[in-house]
């Protein structure tokens, strides 16, 4: 049996997702940051210079809440459908939009399937052209478009149609080396004709009458809504029809585009007659041979009415920056190696889907007293629960350690059992590689940051923001090590393909 999954199809996908950020009944999303491990072949495989493809298993999910250190929500603003880059160059070859292209009718470029061929490009203005027409495959040659016509021009010997721009704001959040952002002019959509015959695909054969003959489109379609259709007007110099353009005087041109048309057929042979220019009269082209006009189709609603779909925009790419410390809850004191996506997270120990902008993913223990500094990445232990975690930062000031557990490795268990134990009670904690040691407050108390925003501890401790395993992680990216500062600002941006 054979079946594909359609371009629509895809495109359905990345239109729930896309939507499911500002639906009525919204999903929440949360970018998150985690593992301030380094991979090693002994634990998650991979190393820091070269990190492994994440596992799509069920014990990697719960490992990776153990080993998040912050999550933000990701914003209606922060989700643009996208496109593949392809950047406009004179003397470069595009493919041209075919209503038809597969592997028996490839793309110039000998691609099978339109979205995979380069029948679109971005110019240095970041506005957006579709190739209605590619000259037959040969190399654009003239100066970079401009135009913003809501009607197919021709420029370097092709059919251009403008299909949008990209704002600066755009641009600076979603426009990156390999991606574009993808929107619709409400123009140029608004100009759009349903079914209107725009390009043609020409071959030349020969033997025929030199002259200027005009051709019906017969198939589905009506012009401006009257029984006739489109109507072709055919070159013919030298014997051959000439290849198609906007230019009716040089080239084999469209006279009327007609609309509706789903599919269309222009006759050329004996038996056939083709009228004058006021049709009033009809001659012959002659009784050349091999020669072709093939209708293109236009796709639904025509070109422009939906830049999104006619481009390919099956991707949705999101950007969450995280400037300096975020509410206090993005450590700036150490790295991270995971980027991943959150859906629907709740609030720790509810059940209620979480809402705020920034969530701390790391736990805190106030010490009410202290010998020595920890150090980050050390292994913290607690003699009396058995309790063993991982210093992720270290705030001297306010005698504070921000840790995680993890479970996996030798951050979270101990290390003879295995047995997981949570740090509680008064009990020392020492630092395994500083040797400093400390003894946690029991008091409940809400204690200033660094940052002038604050924490409730309860008897000296401070959970996690978001209920750990719960929602699902819909996206996971292992990277290499991303050290933060606090200076620093992080430009996160994921695409995502269906």
């Amino acid at each position: 049996m054979s079946a594909i999954i359609t371009e629509k199809f895809r495109q359905h996908n990345a239109t729930q997702f896309f939507e499911s950020f500002s639906e009525a009944a919204a999903s929440v999303y949360y970018l998150f940051i985690g593992k301030a491990t380094a991979f090693t072949t002994g634990t998650t495989g991979g190393s820091d210079t070269t990190p492994p493809i994440p596992a799509d298993d069920i014990s990697g999910e719960f490992y990776r809440w153990d080993s998040m250190l912050a999550a933000k929500k990701i914003g209606t603003g922060d989700v643009i459908f996208a496109l593949p880059r392809r950047n406009w160059a004179n003397s470069t070859v595009f493919d041209m939009y075919k209503d038809d292209i597969s592997s028996g009718s490839p793309a110039t470029s000998g691609a099978t399937n339109l979205f995979d061929s380069t029948f679109y490009f971005l110019t240095t203005s970041f506005r957006v052209y579709k190739v209605i027409d590619n000259n037959s495959g040969v190399a654009y040659s003239g100066s970079e478009p401009t135009s913003e016509s809501t009607s197919p021009f021709e420029l370097g010997g092709y059919v251009l149609k403008y299909m949008y721009k990209i704002t600066a704001s755009q641009a600076t959040k979603f426009l990156t080396t390999d991606y574009i952002p993808v929107v619709t002019d409400t123009t140029v959509s608004g100009s759009a004709t349903d079914g209107e015959i725009a390009s043609l695909s020409i071959t030349a054969g020969s033997g025929y009458t030199d002259g200027i003959y005009y051709a019906a489109v017969y198939g589905d379609g009506t012009s401006a809504g009257t029984a006739s259709g489109a109507i072709i007007s055919i070159k013919v110099t030298g014997g051959a029809i000439q290849s198609f353009g906007l230019t009716s005087s040089t080239d084999t041109s469209i006279n009327t585009a007609g609309i509706n048309y789903t599919f269309g057929k222009v006759n050329i042979g004996a038996g056939f007659t083709f009228s004058d220019a006021a049709l009033t009269s009809t001659s012959s082209i002659g009784s050349g041979s091999g020669g072709v006009v093939s209708v293109i189709i236009s796709p639904k609603n025509g070109h422009g009415f939906d830049a999104v779909t006619e481009l390919g925009g099956h991707y949705v790419m999101t950007n969450t920056t995280l400037t300096q410390a975020e509410n206090d809850d993005v450590t700036t004191s150490n790295d991270f190696r995971e980027v991943g996506i959150v859906v629907d997270p709740t609030n720790y120990g509810t059940t209620t889907v979480a809402s705020s902008d920034t969530a701390r993913m790391t736990y805190i223990v106030k010490l009410s007293s202290s010998s020595g500094t920890f150090d980050v990445d050390e292994t913290i232990t607690q003699a009396t629960t058995g309790a063993v975690g991982k210093v992720v930062e270290f705030d001297s000031v306010r005698s504070l350690i921000y840790y995680q557990q993890e479970k996996f490795g030798s951050y979270g268990t101990n290390a003879t059992t295995g047995a997981f134990a949570a740090f509680s009670t008064t009990a020392t904690i020492t630092g395994g590689t500083s040797g400093a040691t400390g003894t946690p407050s029991n008091t409940t108390e809400t204690i200033t940051l660094q940052n002038s925003n604050t924490v409730s501890l309860t008897t000296g401790y401070a959970n996690a923001e978001l209920q750990p395993d719960s929602g699902n992680i819909v996206y996971i990216e292992n990277r290499k090590p991303i050290q933060r500062a606090s200076d620093q600002t992080e430009d996160i941006k994921i695409i995502i393909e269906f």
